[in-house]
């Protein structure tokens, strides 16, 4: 397991289930910004200002049906939850248009797990459309995925990945004071 910090900007755990020990937990009434897939970028905000991020893995295994990498979100959900004291507000990235209908399934899958757990748990989120994301981070809406992740480099964080690079410009977006989503 990786162990994630709480260091302004660069702190990411990639990899399994986030392991926070009790010092390092994350304070109540965090911001989380999901970029939804089998391979989900997400980035996390206390409400010290402190971020961490990094991407989780859902795939099924060989002997797995395809509904496990949605249990296993889930309980992710409940996990980052539990350890950060309490979600505030999620976001998360609303693609409109997919590169295959496998692709649009998942997502689908993905959606409405978060819409559920939100709803039982009364978090409120929102989605929020691939181009304001690009737009925020790049001036470009249309901007492809290199440019995303050096836009987030520029910004001082090290995404492992485009996807956590997305969640991570989606929670800098959705918590801007001077006119994000905040």
């Amino acid at each position: 397991m990786a162990v994630a910090t709480l260091t302004m900007p660069a702190a990411h755990a990639s990899g399994p289930p986030i392991a926070l020990s009790p010092a390092i937990s994350l304070a109540h009434h965090a911001v989380l910004a999901l970029d939804l897939g089998t391979t989900t970028g997400w980035a996390l905000r206390s409400c010290d200002g402190g971020i961490t991020s990094g991407t989780m893995t859902f795939k099924p295994t060989r002997f797995e049906g395809g509904g496990m990498r949605f249990l296993r979100f889930r309980g992710w959900l409940a996990e980052v939850a539990a350890l950060s004291g309490g979600v505030a507000r999620i976001v998360f990235e609303e693609v409109r248009a997919h590169a295959g209908t496998d692709a649009a399934h998942i997502y689908g899958g993905f959606l409405g797990m978060l819409s559920a757990w939100c709803e039982e748990h009364d978090v409120p989120y929102e989605g929020v459309p691939v181009g304001t994301i690009k737009r925020y981070a790049t001036g470009r809406g249309n901007a492809d995925k290199a440019k995303m992740v050096a836009a987030i480099q520029a910004r001082g964080f090290a995404p492992a990945d485009d996807n956590e690079a997305d969640a991570i410009a989606l929670l800098l977006w959705a918590t801007d004071p001077t006119g994000g989503g905040a």
